[in-house]
């Protein structure tokens, strides 16, 4: 797993450990390590769509898509749920139909929670390799996910469950991506100019960087760049981004002095198995950490251009320029089972 930061706090990796609501979504959106599982359904309200607690036609069909089919949605329910081409921004992607059946025959109560989270556990990795024709990163962007019945699809016997993939930002709201899976860098990386929100003394999902948050992601370099005959050492990396980052930093902010300000810079650091996977880039990152160390604090607007008076400052002791940085909350715990293995 890579390691955090000297100037960023441990606390930034939590988003696989975190129960993360998601609208109306019967069991909502429920971490499982590297796995989630949802539905759309039924609410605590009684149901979504008036009440009714069934599934439009094109969610229905969502629903019952095949293997390679994407699906994508506005309303925080997904009661507009429906399939798109690959091509364009969706939210998941079906990777495999999974038959319950045998386990849970006609009359069998659905699975309780912990049962659910197992069966995506179980169900949903084992094809995941084969389907995209090359590992799922452990520590990348895409995670798997279980798309299961509703209630009242369960109560007329569907059994059968779609397995699938997704970007989950560090908060948990879901990231559209753009392309078939197979096709996509893993690397989990933020476009320049992304400011992360802060929950707690960790990483959210991307916001406006005129509201308060955690990092502001000021560079993305690829390590193949350099690296290119094979996987680096965390020590390299470290060694070549110290250098890369704080020109990136020089170039973003025009110059501004972030010791000053009591802000820090940071990066990414890449793993064996995401490098094996594909992922070799990275991003160049600005935070303030707490003067105790136990996390990061807020900072407010852009750290971009301008006169260096109009750059935000941190609260905290501003250590030197350098260091490593964690990576915004995507790195798995500890005792998450790695997809495809």
């Amino acid at each position: 797993m890579s390691s955090d930061a000297e100037r960023f706090p441990p606390a930034a990796k939590a988003l696989r450990t975190r129960v993360v609501m998601a609208g109306a979504f019967v069991g909502a959106l429920i971490a499982l390590g590297l796995s989630v599982t949802f539905s759309w359904g039924e609410g605590a309200g009684g149901g979504i769509g008036g009440g009714a607690g069934k599934l439009n036609a094109a969610a229905k069909e969502a629903f019952s898509s095949p293997p390679g089919s994407c699906l994508t949605w506005d309303n925080p329910d997904a009661t507009d749920a429906h399939k798109v081409d690959c091509a364009q921004p969706h939210l998941f992607e079906v990777t495999s139909v999974v038959d319950v059946g045998a386990q849970f025959p006609p009359g069998a109560p659905a699975p309780a929670l912990e049962q659910w989270q197992q069966i995506a556990q179980t169900r949903c990795t084992t094809d995941v390799r084969p389907y995209l024709g090359h590992p799922l990163d452990p520590y990348g962007k895409l995670t798997t996910n279980l798309l299961r019945p509703t209630a009242a699809q369960w109560s007329d016997g569907d059994r059968q469950l779609r397995c699938g993939l997704q970007w989950a930002g560090p908060g948990g709201k879901l990231q559209p991506t753009s392309g078939p899976a197979k096709d996509q860098d893993q690397s989990a990386v933020w476009e320049p100019g992304t400011c992360l929100a802060l929950l707690g003394k960790g990483v959210g999902d991307p916001i406006d960087c005129a509201q308060p948050h955690s990092y502001e992601i000021i560079a993305k370099l690829d390590l193949k760049t350099k690296f290119t005959d094979g996987y680096p050492s965390q020590d390299k990396q470290k060694t070549w981004l110290d250098t890369e980052c704080v020109k990136a930093a020089a170039t973003y902010t025009d110059g501004a002095d972030l010791a000053a300000k009591k802000l820090s810079l940071g990066w990414d650091l890449r793993e064996q198995e995401s490098w094996d996977a594909g992922s070799t880039k990275v991003n160049c990152k600005i935070a303030a950490k707490l003067p105790d160390n136990t996390g990061l604090q807020a900072v407010t607007g852009s750290v971009k251009g301008g006169p260096q008076g109009d750059a935000p400052r941190g609260n905290g002791d501003g250590p030197p320029m350098g260091g490593e940085g964690p990576s915004a909350g995507h790195g798995p715990s500890s005792t998450a089972p790695k997809p495809g293995q």
